[in-house]
């Protein structure tokens, strides 16, 4: 059994309650619950509602079966008040979506269904039914689902809804709660996940090793099979070497003809100019599902260049300091041979005047002896 979002239902005119009903929400995705409860004056609301469990069917969660065109299945439903108040439940069957987010989510209460939704009948023939509990009781609901002569063949999905309204100050508000309910029809069927729209960016860090890639895709099930995918989204680099850490995760079902955008970081990416991220997924089923046949992989990659800002940066740094030690070795070796030149000529000018002075000093005392 599942909860749904609040609808809100104004009873007044003015703006300020008609935003009110807005902002209460419509139907949206299912989320696992054990009902739905409001605390009041008068009491306490609670919804509770579960496929019928007998001896082969105990421990369901949800509705699943195998139905050929033109052929009728019989269920049940247990509704139940869990909470402290007498109330009026309606229950009816609707289509199911997934929502933005890849969430099960059933059509609001005031859209008729046009697929499996439509194919649930409870007795007396009637499309929806109106329950009166006291607070504790429950009650069996039977029903049937009947599959058109013409159904296409692959996964319908859809919900049994638990409906009560109840007000909330000046707004009445719409408590649901509901069940799956997957009608799978054979036949010729075509399991086909694709991903399109695939870009990726590059957050450099100080580390020039350790940046992210951020990639987003769009993952498609074109096909009329409801499938799900074990996903991996990776990046590498120059001949295939994998560059940080790919990230691992798992793909929630998609029904037929649903479409999502997923964005997956990739940490730990250094700054190699060529990055060539990636997406890889292994399409799978439900287990209750028909069996499709062999599930090929899908990959899809593109090529991004990131400028390595840097590395560049501590390349420039390096050049820098090893241009800085070339020239001070050059200029040093530039001045020690200039000092060396002076001293030798510094040297050979003394001598040269000591050969001088002693040269004078002969030539006079010949002068003296003659």
């Amino acid at each position: 059994m599942q909860s749904f979002p609040t609808r809100a239902r104004p009873i007044s005119r003015l703006a300020a309650l008609l935003a009110l009903a807005f902002l209460a929400g419509t139907a949206a995705a299912i989320a696992p619950a054990a009902g739905s409860f409001a605390e009041g004056d008068d009491g306490t609301i609670g919804i509770s509602g579960a496929p019928l469990a007998d001896a082969n069917t105990t421990g369901r969660t949800r509705f699943s079966y195998q139905v050929s065109p033109g052929q009728t299945v019989e269920d049940a439903y247990v509704v139940a008040n869990t909470g402290t108040v007498a109330q009026t439940f309606a229950v009816f069957a609707t289509d199911a979506f997934n929502s933005e987010d890849g969430g099960y989510g059933l059509l609001d209460t005031g859209v008729a269904p046009s697929d499996a939704g439509a194919w649930v009948v409870f007795d007396g023939g009637t499309t929806k039914l109106d329950i009166l509990l006291q607070p504790g009781e429950s009650k069996v609901v039977p029903f049937s689902v009947t599959v058109p002569a013409d159904a296409a063949p692959g996964d319908h999905a859809a919900g049994i809804v638990i409906s009560a309204v109840s007000p909330d100050g000046q707004v009445l508000v719409d408590r649901r709660v509901g069940t799956r309910l997957y009608v799978r029809v054979p036949g010729e069927l075509q399991p086909n996940l694709t991903v399109s729209s695939m870009t990726a960016s590059y957050e450099p860090t100080l580390n020039p090793f350790a940046g992210d890639t951020t990639v987003t895709f769009t993952v498609r099930n074109a096909g009329n099979v409801a499938l799900g995918a074990d996903m991996i989204v990776g990046v590498t680099g120059v001949f295939g070497v994998g560059l940080g850490a790919a990230v691992e995760e798992e793909l929630s079902e998609m029904l037929p003809g649903s479409t999502r955008t997923v964005t997956v970081v990739v940490p730990g990416v250094g700054q190699w100019v060529y990055l060539n991220p990636y997406v890889s997924m292994a399409p799978k089923v439900d287990p209750e599902a028909l069996n499709p046949g062999p599930l090929s992989v899908v990959h899809r990659d593109i090529v991004i260049f990131v400028v390595p800002w840097v590395l560049l940066a501590l390349v420039v740094i390096g050049l820098g300091v090893w241009a800085w030690i070339r020239f001070s070795r050059s200029r040093n070796d530039r001045n020690a041979k200039a000092w060396i030149e002076h001293t030798e000529a510094e040297a050979r000018r003394k001598a040269d005047a000591e050969r001088d002075l002693v040269g004078a000093g002969e030539g006079s005392r010949g002068v003296s002896e003659s």
